[in-house]
């Protein structure tokens, strides 16, 4: 079953294909961004300025240091560098000059993360960028940024081209359904967006697991309970009125990610929780192991994180809630 098929979401579309027509429309709109490529420009869709911008598009191979550190450079200069890399590569060859440069300098750097978490599944662990969230959320001044579908996609992209300061948008190699309107859909940086209704429980998704939230919540109203799904696509800074409303409405949360559950999404949100309200939460990631090698199903089916697993710890927050306990 296709991600979002449950429920009833339209088909997807590979997010690369946004990225490359989003990129195009920024720079229309921005004479000073440009793009910067890791030699991936094919895989990530940057490579749609180079044909349409040459002079705007500078590709310096696989070298992810000399990378920031040329962006960094340009961000001193007054331009808006969007660097475009996978993940692992990005933030684990280039975190000191990330840090050091780009984040202490509080530097105007795009980072584009593509094929994030475990979508690179049949090449194994070193690819997959499991990390992350722990990586940027550790840096402060950097916002990161979810996109969940190609309407998000677009949205978010123009909000980091917008926003003066360091930002790191992290992308997918899969295709993901269409979740929010393809015509209308706005966005602002720290903010949520409430995708489906309910008082029962909440579901707490971002990225590709957002469509699985939705999935789960379908399965869960088959069984008599109303899920509330919140796409949450600003990891940092999040939107804490409506994780707290969540919290306050619902009595019980899951959080749901393609990503380490240590240093992840779930570690905030049970923060704000804690603080603000504290009720029943359960965890859906990669509970301290690295991914195997194999298709992206069976990788999710293997770590649990698939909408019959987010449905069983929905269950499990419930009867929590129920007896009072946590």
């Amino acid at each position: 079953m296709q991600l979002g098929e449950r429920a009833g979401l339209e088909p997807a579309e590979q997010l690369r294909n946004v990225l490359g027509r989003t990129l195009l429309e920024i720079c229309h709109q921005h004479d000073n961004v440009v793009v910067l490529d890791g030699d991936l420009g094919n895989s990530t869709g940057a490579h749609t300025v180079k044909k349409a911008h040459p002079n705007r598009f500078f590709n310096l191979g696989i070298a992810e240091s000399n990378l920031v550190g040329v962006a960094a450079g340009m961000a001193s200069s007054g331009y808006i560098p969007f660097v475009s890399s996978f993940p692992s590569f990005l933030l684990a060859n280039a975190y000191d000059q990330i840090r050091l440069q780009v984040s202490i300098g509080n530097l105007n750097v795009k980072l584009f993360g593509s094929h994030s978490g475990l979508t690179t599944a049949r090449e194994g662990p070193p690819p997959m960028s499991i990390e992350d969230y722990a990586l940027v959320g550790a840096l402060p001044p950097f916002v990161m940024l979810v996109p969940s579908d190609p309407a998000s996609m677009r949205a978010i992209m123009h909000a980091a081209a917008d926003h003066r300061g360091p930002v790191y948008i992290r992308s997918s190699r899969e295709a993901l359904p269409w979740i929010h309107s393809k015509e209308d859909f706005s966005f602002a940086i720290g903010r949520s967006v409430v995708v489906r209704e309910g008082g029962d429980v909440a579901l707490l998704g971002c990225g590709l697991m957002t469509a699985v939230c939705l999935d789960a919540a379908v399965l869960l109203a088959g069984r008599g309970i109303e899920a509330r799904v919140v796409d949450v696509l600003t990891l940092k800074p999040m939107d804490q009125e409506t994780v707290i409303r969540a919290a306050k409405e619902t009595g019980a949360i899951v959080t749901a990610e393609e990503h380490l559950i240590r240093g992840g999404m779930g570690a905030t949100v049970a923060q704000i929780v804690v603080r603000s309200h504290p009720v029943p939460v359960r965890f859906i990631g990669l509970d301290n192991t690295y991914g195997d090698s194999g298709s992206l199903p069976e990788l999710m089916t293997k770590y649990g994180l698939t909408a019959e697993h987010v449905a069983a710890a929905a269950e499990s927050a419930l009867a929590a809630k129920k007896e009072g306990g946590r």
